[in-house]
């Protein structure tokens, strides 16, 4: 099998993983080296940066052979599909040979567990190892560090990617026993404890001594699948929120389950993935990082799965009618990030803006306020805009309507009732 034909099964084998992003790398070009991570292929994926650009990764495994029998997965080792292996030698030549070509910036490298989770390790160190000294690839590279390999090969991975992730992919141990009886909770949440611990000791290094090896500077993150098990998204939330808290992820990211494979404990191959459901956990993600809400805020165990009609923060604000209104001329920036349509932006806009000159109404919009949500949840000197008539019965009716043009994609919505 040559290079090619191995790069469209193994490209085509790395497409359900969500978990692909460059924010936060920040690696700057240097004398003698190429790439770096400031700056339609088969397996080229666009991703984005820090600070918003689009850029291109190549998204492969280094092999699609796996001796686990993960049920959900389609590369698990009883499913009957084509198989193939990158050597390290093969797969950084690749990855170099598009960069050059200019197809890609950078490369989000997994794998399948061939052999034991230390051999496969090994092998995506040397792969590494070949970009990084022999081609001296200075570009953005994120890499799967694999539950239950040894701590040693986590650190040598750590210091030759910018970013390392461990999948956690089930919500629950209760899952996690049912459809990937090979892998165990302790064995995935070991190694985020020790990146967690080694990124924080090397940025003390980091403060005392300027060339201190760097160890993952873009963090970590993790990805979850929805809808594969019938947790909640309470319970999908919570463990969020307890990521962040207790591992300082970078992100978390969620994947609507696609069926892909036949089994009696996995939703049937007809059933859609749940996009509009993976949408709000995204949306109420969004909050728990930038907006200062926190998981038991957002849902409870009487309401323990978000609206699909509206976003996670307007069903908040149906739910706490006593918060608003509130007042754009005096209101602090964290009631200000309570409000619909207002983000983070334009909650500092609106500080920067009204210690000059008191805000109208007609300012709000100008500011990068969305008024047809805000407009029923903000005042302006004591009133609401002019016109303006609702009840609480009203409400969701008019912020359903607004939603509407904006939910990803449109025929996801089949899958709900019609609002009336």
């Amino acid at each position: 099998m040559d290079v090619l034909e191995k790069l469209t099964i193994l490209t085509d084998a790395a497409k359900y993983d969500a978990a692909c992003t460059s924010s936060g790398g920040d690696r700057a070009s240097r004398k003698g080296y190429i790439g770096n991570t400031s700056s339609s292929v088969a397996g080229c994926c666009h991703s984005f940066s820090a600070d918003g650009r689009c850029v291109s990764l190549l998204k492969v495994l280094l092999t699609n052979r796996c001796v686990y029998d993960c049920k959900y997965c389609v590369n698990r080792r009883s499913n009957d599909t084509p198989r193939a292996a990158f050597t390290p030698e093969e797969l950084a030549d690749l990855t170099i040979q598009f960069y050059r070509r200019n197809y890609i910036e950078g490369l989000f490298l997994s794998s399948g567990v061939f052999r034991s989770p230390d051999y496969t390790t090994e092998l995506m160190i040397r792969c590494l190892r070949l970009l990084r000294e022999q081609y001296r690839f200075n570009g953005y590279i994120h890499a799967k560090a694999i539950p239950g390999t040894a701590p040693e090969l986590v650190e040598q991975l750590g210091f030759l990617a910018d970013r390392l992730s461990v999948n956690i992919e089930l919500p629950s141990e209760t899952a996690l026993r049912t459809l990937a009886p090979d892998k165990t909770k302790g064995a995935i949440l070991a190694p985020m404890r020790q990146i967690q611990t080694r990124g924080h000791q090397c940025r003390e290094e980091l403060a005392k001594y300027r060339h201190a090896p760097r160890f993952a500077p873009a963090g970590q993150s993790t990805q979850l699948i929805v809808g594969a098990t019938p947790e909640s998204d309470l319970h999908i939330l919570r463990l969020t929120q307890g990521l962040y808290d207790r591992y300082q992820l970078k992100r978390v990211f969620y994947s609507a389950y696609v069926p892909v494979v036949e089994h009696a404990l996995l939703p049937a191959k007809t059933v859609k993935p749940p996009l509009l459901r993976e949408h709000r956990l995204y949306q109420a993600d969004w909050l728990l990082r930038f907006y200062g809400f926190r998981a038991e805020e957002l849902l409870d165990e009487a309401h323990p799965d978000f609206d699909p009609r509206v976003d996670p923060k307007c069903s908040w604000a149906l739910a706490h009618p006593e918060f608003f209104p509130v007042e754009v001329n005096t209101a602090d920036y964290e009631a200000l990030l309570r409000v619909p349509g207002v983000g983070v932006l334009s909650a500092r806009r609106i500080l920067s803006a009204r210690r000059t000159r008191k805000l109208r109404t007609e300012n709000l919009r100008r500011l990068g306020v969305v008024m047809k949500r805000a407009q029923y949840f903000l005042t302006v000197d004591g009133k609401l805009p002019e016109g303006l008539r609702f009840s609480q019965d009203s409400l969701l009716r008019y912020l359903v309507a607004a939603e509407r043009p904006q939910l990803p994609p449109m025929e996801q919505l089949s899958l709900f009732d019609p609002v009336g």
